[in-house]
């Protein structure tokens, strides 16, 4: 459970108004005095993450948040707060007091979250405080079914689990990875750098997890720096399968691989893992028409130490600009920042995203695309600047009908 990554686990959000027992809920589904609890409104200020195992669903990420109803200059920022969780929630919980009832707060809160298509489960806590309890009235009110529990006394919290376990979604994370790339006994080369930004004594989790995706699937994985790579491939009896790199080599690992073997970054994997490949792909080609000016989001899922090479703020804008030749403006967030509204962007640039759930990439990816902004990842961007992104997506072959179909209308255009 603890060896479980955080942007692998099922985020479930616990929402309603201050004072409901959002928190002492949480302590009791997990048994643990996890969350502060008070009896004085307003407790919880900014949302909280917790990670744990919550039978029979498994490890979760448990997300307590402010009151939607908190008031005053601070309160609106913390209900600004608690709003940003649900990009980013996979299954709500939406708690209700019996005393105080539903109201305007708790219908548009579910109103919003039907919207974004977010399964809910309605609890009424504190049912050892209320005199009558009309649970049919409330139902009616809300129009979903709802769960009478009491967390300070535990009752009705193991039919919650329960609930919560058939509730959650279960594509909250995309099976494949790699694994539906190969079969069995197939052999993958991993190329990882080892540079002054590589982690000291491990691997970055997107290698991790594309390795162990690869032995799940019984696929042999060989893993080598850049500059071990045609020795390494010498020595095979048959090509592999297919060669993943590092997105900072692509143009290196490019120029040294026979041109029949396969090859992709762990980038445009996690493109397709966490976000929408296709969509990513159709971003790419914006870059190009960037003019003089033009506002770009750069977007982290990581807080890391930044190097004078830092891949983000350095690398990445050099390239656009030098793409584009334009002189741009840029605008850097990480961690879970991320502009409510996007309107002034012209293009936006996504990281992997492996420190951040499937469905906060997928959210950030589709309200681009539904405004019209283009947005891509960093490892189509990079191979994009050098001219292999054709061959990085033949992996991929919707995408690279995208991409193919894309570049055709351009050769039109200019030989028009």
């Amino acid at each position: 459970m603890e060896s479980t990554p955080q942007a692998n686990r099922v985020h479930i959000a616990l929402l309603g108004r201050r004072n409901v027992g959002k928190s002492s809920l949480v302590n009791s589904l997990t048994n643990q005095e996890l969350a502060v609890v008070s009896q004085v409104a307003g407790t919880t200020t900014d949302p909280v993450y917790k990670k744990m195992e919550l039978l029979p669903l498994g490890p979760v990420v448990m997300i307590d948040t402010a009151g939607i109803d908190d008031q005053g200059q601070l309160g609106e920022l913390r209900v600004k707060k608690t709003k940003e969780v649900l990009s980013r929630t996979d299954l709500a919980l939406l708690v209700i007091d019996p005393q105080v009832g539903v109201g305007d707060y708790e219908q548009k809160l579910l109103n919003e979250l039907q919207e974004r298509e977010i399964p809910v489960i309605g609890v009424v806590n504190k049912i050892d405080k209320a005199k009558e309890l009309n649970l049919k009235s409330l139902i009616k009110q809300l129009g979903i079914k709802l769960l009478s529990v009491s967390a300070k006394e535990g009752t009705g919290i193991e039919q919650l689990k329960k609930e919560i376990a058939i509730s959650a979604p279960e594509n909250f994370e995309k099976t494949d990875l790699i694994g539906d790339l190969v079969k069995p006994y197939d052999i993958v080369v991993l190329v990882v750098p080892i540079d002054i930004a590589a982690p000291k004594g491990r691997l970055i989790l997107p290698q991790v997890q594309t390795l162990r995706d690869l032995l799940d699937n019984n696929a042999q994985a060989l893993v080598v720096k850049e500059d071990g790579l045609e020795q390494a491939i010498a020595k095979l009896k048959d090509p592999p399968q297919l060669v993943v790199t590092d997105s900072q080599v692509f143009q290196e690992v490019a120029a040294n691989l026979a041109a029949e073997i396969k090859l992709t970054g762990f980038s445009i994997l996690f493109a397709r893992y966490k976000g929408d490949l296709e969509i990513l792909t159709k971003g790419v080609k914006a870059i190009k028409n960037l003019q003089q000016g033009a506002k770009v989001l750069v977007a982290e899922s990581c807080t890391h130490h930044r190097t004078t090479e830092d891949i983000g703020t350095v690398k990445i804008p050099a390239w656009l600009e030098e793409i584009a030749e334009a002189e741009l403006e840029f605008n850097h967030v990480a961690g879970r920042e991320f502009p409510q509204d996007l309107t002034a962007y012209d293009l936006i640039v996504q990281c992997g995203g492996c420190m951040t759930n499937r469905k906060e990439i997928l959210y950030r990816v589709k309200l681009a695309a539904s405004l019209g902004i283009p947005i891509v990842n960093y490892g189509i961007l990079i191979a994009y600047r050098y001219g292999i992104l054709e061959r990085a997506l033949e992996p991929f072959p919707n995408a690279n009908r995208i991409w193919q179909n894309k570049s055709k209308e351009e050769q039109d255009d200019l030989s028009r």
